[in-house]
């Protein structure tokens, strides 16, 4: 064999190494992006936790409760009997109200915003306090003041003076980018033990717990228990990305169901309050409902998507632009209203004094509205009346085919259902088996309105509802009031006369 013959048998082709070659290289380059990302499950949490800790604090406060001025009541004897000395002493000794106050403690967390000593935690962690001490991880403890709370999404922020000590303060990430997998770290103070780190993933987003009007919850699967409350859930970077603020407990530990507020909706809430002492919201000055599928059908559209405004408040931003009752806000500032729940935080993180464009459905088809938003005015606490128990039904007309008995509005229903003067329509005074009670009719509802034409009279309802079974509609819209609010209803009907 020649030589070259012989280097042509041993040679080899590297084509196939060249391209396992590439491939090592492009997913070492993934894998660092997925890093960057916190996509990818790290090796451990001790280094980031190394850097967090001292970042959290644990709250403890403290409250002053008297005791109520509450004797029993000694039994009654017959005069002269040898037991009314002996229950007398008794009573004296043993059932003494004890006057002095006592002194209720709870425990939290918190962390720490910036180096003067700001530190963000829930509000209802410092509820009622008349003491609120802050602790840090080397255990020196501070006593702090409150600065402003929020009721609304359960935020507050303190301040202590840290003096020359130097504090370690912790950054607002953007929980809009987390995504459900993503890798989280809690940090807080659960049952009182300091400085505790789980970790775990984001379970779920925007969760709706029905905890306040903007709830928009992570969902983690994070061990958090009582005491965690306030504080920060961690993104792989060092982000707070979460305030941990409830648990879905059946037994009041953890079960891996947490949740904890955004910090993309926490983030302006502490600036106001760190800034003004509470929080500023942009406001609309409407009142608004769900669609259902009927509502959307009765309303033309296609899908039930969007916020329908019921009424508007007197005197709001609302009324001052061409938006009405009966119209479904399906973007407002360019952001899309997928459900009835997203508008009143959108609104309420415009801008004070923002012109806005607000696309709504009216009469079919979209149009759009120019609105300038308010301020959200402190709202005061209604007391609504409503129907005393044990009271028969009023007489009434019944309507066919809808389950409602109503009657004319008098001074005698007004009185018994707590109706305004100046309220107008028909009462409910019955609801029977059918399609009303399926909607969530009640007696004490007044309706307005049908077909979009003022109801004043029975017979004015059950015309309308005449009206629609002829023209073979599906459903009679009704708006509807009552002393806790003003809303459409979308009313089923028996199968109407084919034209």
């Amino acid at each position: 064999m020649s030589h070259r013959s012989r280097v042509k048998a041993q040679s080899v082709d590297i084509r196939p190494l060249a391209w396992l070659a590439g491939l090592a290289v492009a997913t070492a380059l993934l894998l660092q992006v997925s890093v960057a990302h916190g996509r990818e499950a790290p090796a451990g949490f001790a280094d980031l936790a190394e850097k967090l800790l001292p970042a959290v604090v644990n709250i403890s406060t403290t409250q002053t409760i008297k005791n109520p001025e509450r004797v029993p009541e000694m039994p009654q004897f017959p005069p002269g009997s040898p037991f009314e000395d002996f229950f007398k002493e008794f009573f004296e000794r043993q059932m003494r109200p004890d006057s002095s106050p006592k002194r209720a403690t709870s425990l939290g967390s918190g962390f720490i915003i910036d180096a003067s000593g700001f530190v963000v935690t829930n509000a209802h962690v410092i509820a009622d306090a008349d003491e609120i001490t802050v602790t840090l991880h080397d255990d020196t403890a501070y006593k702090a003041t409150l600065v402003g709370r929020d009721s609304k999404t359960d935020l507050a922020v303190l301040k202590f003076d840290p003096g020359k000590k130097a504090l370690t303060a912790v950054p607002f990430g953007n929980s809009d980018v987390a995504r459900v997998g993503d890798w989280v770290v809690a940090i807080g103070n659960p049952f009182g033990l300091g400085g505790t780190v789980t970790a775990g993933i984001v379970s779920a987003r925007a969760r709706d717990i029905n905890a306040g009007p903007y709830d928009d919850f992570l969902q983690t699967d994070a061990s958090i228990n009582r005491g965690n409350s306030g504080g920060p859930m961690f993104n792989l970077a060092g982000e707070v990305i979460g305030i941990n603020t409830a648990i879905f407990s059946p037994s009041g530990g953890s079960i891996g169901i947490g949740f904890a507020i955004p910090s993309s909706l926490a983030k302006p809430v502490v600036e106001d309050l760190k800034k003004h002492g509470k929080t500023r919201r942009g406001w609309l000055g409407v009142r608004i409902q769900s669609l259902d599928q009927e509502l959307a059908e009765s309303l033309g559209l296609p899908d039930s998507k969007g916020a329908l405004v019921s009424s508007l408040n007197a005197g709001g931003p609302a009324s001052k632009s061409t938006i009405k009752p009966q119209d479904v806000i399906l973007k407002f500032d360019g952001r899309e209203v997928t459900e009835m729940r997203k508008l009143p935080r959108i609104v309420a993180e415009t801008p004070i004094g923002k012109k806005v464009t607000v696309e709504v459905w009216r009469d079919g088809k979209r149009t759009t509205a120019e609105v300038v938003v308010g301020e959200l005015p402190e709202e005061p606490e209604e007391v609504a009346k409503g129907p005393e128990k044990g009271q028969a039904p009023a007489a009434g007309q019944s309507v066919a085919g809808t389950g409602l008995v109503v009657a004319a509005v008098t001074p005698q229903l007004r009185e018994r259902f707590g109706l305004d003067e100046d309220v107008k329509g028909v009462v409910v005074t019955e609801v029977k088996d059918g399609p009303a009670m399926e909607k969530g009719m009640k007696p004490g509802d007044v309706i307005i309105e049908a077909a979009n034409k003022p109801v004043r009279t029975p017979g004015d309802l059950a015309k309308a509802v005449e009206a629609a079974k002829a023209a073979s509609q599906k459903f009679l819209l009704l708006r509807v009031e009552n002393p806790q609010a003003l809303r459409y209803v979308a009313l089923p009907l028996a199968e109407g006369k084919k034209k």
